[in-house]
């Protein structure tokens, strides 16, 4: 079973890297993104329908003359340096120590509530109002200061749930320390906003099981009208490197549309298996039926699937089985026809084998939006406060969280300063959440997001060109999607004669 379930999976894999849809910042860096392959499109169908976006792209970028804000933001700033001091404050007294006692006691997701009542009793201290369960989600909570004044709305997003493991659950991702990330800044930048009397108001977002789905937490929160009303988000995450995203629009792992197909048949006893109808057949045509029509499907996109139930007893016919799904393609336009192709061959297994098939699309995600001038000031202060192995060109263009539900619609900013040398979801990315790489790492996020919210929220001209820029980019993907959909065709097939 494993080794057809690679086949089906694998065949559609490709070394090549993934496509990116963004125009650079700042003259220098605009002309190596527009140069290279690397930084456009990865399909010919891509870069075709984005040659006119690319350009609109590239003059916007032009006009916000973002290594000119970064210079302006980023110098002398006694005030902005008092807050930044406090957060590293609340850093090394109380929230590494917090991130360490959530990196030990690891918690897979939607079972999270060891880590958020943690966190949220912190946040209680210091004068939030805390609403756990909101969206219908246990273990998700939305945590408002209560001294908020007003705009702009300054959201931070924190995460806490741990990775699945055959040894048991563990932070390989270090989500444990999202959490004392964002409340650092979070309390931080209320204490500012109160004593200073600035006009703002703080709320942290609690998003439990980013690892798992279903559900997509952060879509259905977005949907319940959770982030309605921030002005931007901010969140931060692990990494081996330090960097930021180019200007654009792309998500970190292509879009996916997540989709569990369950097989229903009849038990019999296996010597007369034609009293029964084999559900463990229907889904290993699924499998087969997806082989068969590769050649028929762009060879960018990627069907992985596992079986996740395959009957009980050898003697007896499967009456029931499963098989859960990521189908993904670096656009959502044609990931729709690759997705209607897996659902095509799942029905079709269930045809030919006398079985019936459940279709549940319990999730998705999607592109989201990258802005310079949140991605380049971010950056410049994560240098600033000592971030190790520095990369000097930008990354591919993503929004700021895995869903682009959230960043898709509201511009922000995750940050990512070195916190180790392992790669992410790795035993040894682990063990770095208590040792000096990590909580340095660490600091140095919750040091840069609060940096960053300071000038957000006492730089109205700030506000202005991050605004610019996020429904420049927003107007060009829309076209963007409209110009692949055009090209994007279905062959007609004509009946047989």
């Amino acid at each position: 079973m494993s080794l057809m379930s690679l086949t089906a999976s694998e065949r559609y894999a490709i070394s090549r890297p993934m496509r990116f849809t963004v125009a650079g910042i700042g003259s220098i860096v605009l002309a190596c993104i527009l140069a290279s392959p690397a930084h456009a499109q990865e399909t010919p169908t891509e870069r075709e329908a984005a040659r006119a976006m690319l350009d609109k792209m590239a003059a916007l970028e032009q006009s916000l003359d973002v290594p000119g804000l970064v210079a302006r933001l980023t110098g002398p700033n006694a005030e902005r340096d008092r807050v930044v001091a406090r957060a590293k404050e609340l850093m090394d007294k109380e929230l590494l120590a917090m991130a360490d006692d959530i990196a030990t006691h690891p918690e897979i997701g939607f079972q999270e509530k060891r880590s958020i009542q943690k966190l949220t009793d912190y946040l209680k201290q210091h004068d939030f109002d805390v609403q756990i369960g909101v969206a219908g989600l246990d273990t998700a909570f939305v945590a408002k200061y209560t001294r908020n004044n007003g705009a702009p709305t300054l959201g931070i997003i924190v995460e806490y749930d741990a990775l699945r493991g055959t040894k048991g659950a563990f932070h390989g991702d270090q989500h444990s320390a999202q959490g004392p990330v964002g409340i650092a800044a979070a309390v931080a930048i209320a204490e500012f906003l109160t004593r200073t009397h600035t006009a703002g108001s703080v709320v942290v977002y609690g998003t439990p099981g980013e690892e798992m789905m279903p559900p997509n937490a952060k879509t259905v929160m977005q949907e319940a009208g959770v982030f309605k009303g921030a002005d931007v988000i901010v969140r931060s995450h692990s990494s081996s490197t330090t960097g930021r995203p180019a200007a654009g629009f792309g998500t970190c792992c292509m879009n996916i549309d997540g989709v569990k197909y369950t097989f229903s048949g009849a038990p019999a006893h296996q010597l007369t298996s034609w009293n029964g109808r084999n559900a463990l057949e229907g889904v290993i045509h699924l499998f087969e039926n997806i082989d068969s029509v590769r050649s028929s499907i762009r060879p960018e996109a990627r069907i992985q699937g596992v079986i996740t139930e395959g009957g009980a007893a050898p003697n007896v016919t499967p009456d029931r089985t499963a098989a859960d799904f990521y189908i993904r393609y670096p656009d959502e336009v044609y990931l729709e026809q690759v997705t209607e192709f897996v659902d095509n061959a799942a029905k079709a297994a269930a045809l030919s084998t006398g079985t019936k098939v459940k279709i549940d699309h319990y999730g998705k995600a999607r592109d989201g939006i990258g802005s310079a001038t949140l991605a380049e000031v971010g950056f410049a202060y994560m240098k600033k406060f000592g971030a190790t192995n520095a990369q000097a060109v930008p990354g591919k263009p993503q929004g700021y969280e895995e869903t682009g539900s959230v960043s898709r619609d509201i511009p922000g900013l995750g940050f990512q300063a070195q916190s180790s040398t392992a790669p992410n979801h790795t035993y040894e990315m682990d063990a770095e959440n208590l040792t000096e790489i990590g909580h340095k790492g660490f600091t140095i996020d919750a040091e840069a997001m609060t940096a960053l919210l300071v000038d957000f929220a006492t730089h109205a001209d700030y506000r202005a060109a991050v605004k610019k820029e996020f429904d420049g980019i927003k107007v060009l993907f829309g076209e963007y999607q409209t110009a692949l959909k055009q090209v994007y065709t279905v062959p007609a097939v004509s009946d047989p004669k």
